[in-house]
């Protein structure tokens, strides 16, 4: 499982089968052209909920290919009826895909989008277990910290976790490494910080507070083996 991170939750994912996802596409404008929506090619897009700051990028994303959307059946729904390919699930739910497992998990934020001058709710927010080539990766989505973190952690062994370290509107960094510890991660990713001002955080100072997982800061674009 080779993974990057692409701006704020962004995470693209490529598997030995050559299958490639990617969550919450919010596609930072900077990197190169080979990352920018009108140029990546991906088989499914996975979203957590419905912020525009994680599904921006899917409307350039869909204008040339047909990847399938997986996610909770509310957006699923929506984007259903926009003509696209979806699958949709629910929060405790797991499916097996041709390219592994993915089972939806329990966040605690909100989900709406605003399409079109409607604003849309969009159901519950989510997070994902993506369990393939031998590896599980957890993507928390936008969330607080929540108890079920602990079931999580005995459920299942956690390679790598995209946790979210903003505060604000999601964990903060203190919130963020006492759930890296809970879910016994072994790799922790932050995501969801300094893209406004309002989430300004120092990802170094949260690799400092972990205490048993391995903290990585990801340049942007740079593809990673988990």
């Amino acid at each position: 499982m080779k993974i990057a991170h692409l701006g704020h939750s962004t995470i693209y994912i490529e598997l030995a089968d050559q299958t490639k996802l990617i969550i919450d596409p919010f596609i930072d404008h900077q990197l190169p052209a080979k990352w920018q929506p009108e140029n990546l090619k991906v088989d499914y897009i996975l979203f957590t909920h419905g912020h525009s700051d994680h599904v921006a990028s899917v409307f350039e994303l869909i204008k040339h290919q047909q990847p399938t959307i997986i996610a909770v059946a509310e957006i699923a729904n929506f984007f259903g009826k926009l003509g696209q390919k979806v699958h949709g699930m629910n929060i405790g739910g797991s499916f097996e895909f041709p390219f592994g497992k993915v089972s939806m998990t329990h966040a605690l934020h909100t989900s709406s989008l605003e399409y079109e001058g409607t604003v849309h709710y969009l159901g519950n927010p989510a997070g994902f277990m993506i369990e393939a080539d031998g590896k599980t990766l957890y993507h928390a989505g936008d969330t607080a910290e929540f108890m079920e973190m602990d079931l999580l952690g005995e459920d299942f062994d956690i390679d790598f976790a995209c946790l979210p370290i903003g505060d604000n509107y999601t964990m903060g960094p203190k919130q963020a490494a006492r759930c890296a510890k809970r879910i016994k991660a072994k790799k922790v990713l932050p995501i969801h910080y300094n893209t406004f001002p309002v989430i300004q955080q120092d990802p170094q100072a949260f690799i400092d507070l972990l205490t048993e997982a391995k903290g990585i800061v990801l340049p942007l674009g740079e593809i990673y083996q988990i």
